[in-house]
C-alpha cells in the first residue's frame, strides 16, 4: 500500500514521495489512515470507506464548511481550538477520485498533538468535555442546513432496532444463538424507545459531530490541554443528547470499547458528573432547559444503539466495522450493553445531574 500511495496519491499533492515516511495511524474502524511525513511538512492522508460513505464528495463537502467556519469563529474570537483543515490538490481539489483504487482526502496535522483512548480521571473527561461542548457552541451558529446528511439515519435508533431485528430472523451465518441474551437486552427496552421519541419532536435541531469518542479529541502532550477535535465525518444535523451521549458512553468505563472484562466495564459517576458539568457549561447560553435534560437519555440510548449496531454486525458475518480477531463485533456489543446496562442500575443517582 505504502508503494501505490507514493506512486499514485501523493503526486496530485505535489509531495517528492521519494523523501517521505508514511505509516499507518490511528484505530479507526472505517476508513484507512496514515501519517505522512518529510523534512518540511507532515499531513494526514485518508483512504475513505465509500462502502460507508457512498456519495465521499458530500463528505468533503462538509469538512470544507465546518473547517471555514470555525476558522471564521476563530479569527472573531469564538473559538480557541484549533482547526484542522482539509488540504487542497495541485488541482485545487479537496480529494482524490481513484476510481477503484480508492477516494482519498489530506487534512493538516498537529504537532505535539496526542489522543487516548480510555479516560483514565476525571480531569481528562472534564477538558475532553469542554472541548467538545465548545465546539458545538461554535456550530450552533451554522445553518444545519449547511451541510449534508452522509449517511442517512446514522443515528435513527428505530432504524437501528429494525436492522438488528432483520438481522436475527436471518440470522445467515448461525450466530444468533450465542448472543441471545444481549438480543433480548436491546428489545425489550420499548419504554426507552417511547420516550425518545416523545423528546426527539421537542429538540432544536443543530449540527453534531455524531462520533465524540475520546480519540477525536486531540491533547495538547506538552500539559494535556484541548488542541483541537478531529474527524468530521460524521457532522451531520443532529441533536446534542446524541454527541453529549455518544461521549460519555465512550468517557464511562475504564475500559476499552473492545474489552472482553466485562466485570470491569462500569459507568463511573465521577467521570459522568466531570463531563457533564464542563460540556454543560461550554454551551452555557445556547443549550435550551429541555436539552440539558435530554442528555441523560442521550448516554444511555447511544451505549444501547452502539451495542445494537456491533451486534448487528455480529449476527450479518462482520460486514460493516474492521475486526480484528474472532467475535470481535460480539465482544464490542457485550463492552457497550455492559455499560447500558450500568447506567441503568445508576439511574437514581446520575439522571439529578440533569435536572
Amino acid at each position: 500500500m505504502r508503494d501505490f500511495i507514493r506512486q499514485q496519491v501523493l503526486p496530485h499533492y505535489g509531495v517528492d514521495a521519494e523523501k517521505v515516511t508514511i505509516s499507518p495511524l490511528g484505530n479507526g474502524h472505517i476508513n484507512q489512515t496514515y501519517l505522512v511525513r518529510s523534512a518540511n511538512h507532515e499531513f494526514v492522508l485518508q483512504q475513505i470507506n465509500t462502502d460507508v460513505f457512498e456519495q465521499p464528495q458530500y463528505l468533503i463537502q462538509n469538512a470544507v464548511v465546518v473547517s471555514q467556519h470555525l476558522q471564521k469563529q476563530v479569527e472573531q474570537g469564538h473559538y480557541q481550538l484549533d482547526v484542522v483543515h482539509p488540504i487542497a490538490t495541485l488541482q485545487q481539489s479537496y480529494a482524490v477520485d481513484l476510481g477503484d483504487k480508492g477516494y482519498w482526502r489530506a487534512i493538516g496535522y498537529l504537532s505535539n498533538s496526542h489522543t487516548i483512548e480510555v479516560v483514565s480521571e476525571p480531569k481528562h473527561a472534564s477538558v475532553a468535555a469542554n472541548a467538545f461542548g465548545h465546539f458545538a457552541a461554535a456550530l450552533s451558529s451554522l445553518n444545519p442546513n449547511e451541510v449534508i446528511d452522509v449517511i442517512p439515519d446514522f443515528l435513527n435508533l428505530p432504524f437501528r432496532i429494525a436492522q438488528l431485528q432483520q438481522a436475527v430472523e436471518q440470522d445467515k451465518c448461525q450466530r444468533l444463538e450465542g448472543c441471545q441474551q444481549w438480543v433480548d437486552l436491546i428489545l425489550t427496552q420499548q419504554s426507552l424507545f417511547d420516550e425518545l421519541a416523545q423528546i426527539e419532536k421537542q429538540l432544536p435541531l443543530r449540527i453534531c459531530h455524531n462520533d465524540t469518542k475520546i480519540n477525536n479529541m486531540l491533547f495538547d502532550k506538552r500539559d494535556m490541554s484541548s488542541m483541537a477535535i478531529i474527524d468530521l465525518d460524521t457532522c451531520m444535523k443532529g441533536y446534542l443528547m446524541y454527541d453529549f451521549g455518544d461521549m460519555v458512553r465512550a468517557f464511562c468505563s475504564p475500559e476499552e470499547e473492545d474489552s472482553t472484562s466485562l466485570e470491569k466495564v462500569i459507568a463511573r459517576p465521577n467521570i459522568i458528573a466531570a463531563a457533564s458539568e464542563s460540556y454543560i457549561n461550554a454551551l452555557e447560553g445556547i443549550i435550551t432547559p429541555l436539552e440539558k435534560r435530554s442528555l441523560w437519555l442521550g448516554i444511555k440510548v447511544m451505549a444501547l444503539m452502539l451495542g445494537c449496531r456491533f451486534l448487528t454486525d455480529h449476527i450479518n458475518g462482520d460486514v460493516y466495522f474492521s475486526i480484528h480477531r474472532d467475535h470481535h463485533n460480539l465482544d464490542r456489543a457485550a463492552n457497550q450493553l455492559t455499560i447500558f446496562k450500568s447506567l441503568l442500575a445508576q439511574e437514581a443517582i446520575l439522571k439529578p445531574l440533569f435536572e
